[in-house]
């Protein structure tokens, strides 16, 4: 499964609005929550902060992936965002998160759900890959990078 598959533009924000770890989590559940993969949007919302209770998903580069799993999806959803300023989000390497990309994946889908946030991770150590994202100024302009970098970095 390609990060491509499943990121579409309305899943997209190019400048996410937000002051805090809290307000730009909540903000991400409610963009994945218009898929109509997501039956129950609380208790999507309860999975990513469950997730975030353990261990902050702030991995580093500025970048963060909040993710969880849950019965309240279908099927894999994900979204993606840049955020209008930097937030502190109590990331492993202590600096501040502007690339945050939210996954929610369904219980019984470990395996698929570990290769995405696996593929999602060796994008974003790409160091030029992050700095094209911050530049970009559309949900259509990140989701081509995101295609042109995965088209690039992996067999398809």
């Amino acid at each position: 499964m390609k990060i491509s598959d499943i990121l579409t533009e309305n899943l997209v924000v190019a400048r996410l609005k937000g002051s805090s770890k809290q307000e730009i989590i909540d903000a991400m559940v409610d963009l994945v929550a218009a898929s109509p993969k997501v039956l129950d949007k609380a208790k999507v919302r309860t999975a990513i902060f469950e997730w975030e209770k353990i261990m902050s998903t702030g991995v580093g580069n500025g970048f963060a992936i909040p993710h969880g799993k849950t019965d309240a999806v279908t099927d894999i959803v994900a979204g993606f965002a840049v955020t209008e300023r930097e937030i502190d989000y109590d990331s492993l390497d202590e600096k501040p998160v502007r690339l945050v990309f939210l996954l929610v994946g369904k219980d019984n889908l470990v395996g698929p759900h570990i290769k995405l946030l696996s593929r999602i991770s060796r994008l974003m150590n790409k160091e030029e890959f992050r700095a094209q994202l911050l530049a970009a100024n559309s949900a259509k302009e990140i989701l081509d990078l995101f295609q042109r970098e995965e088209a690039t970095y992996f067999e398809l």
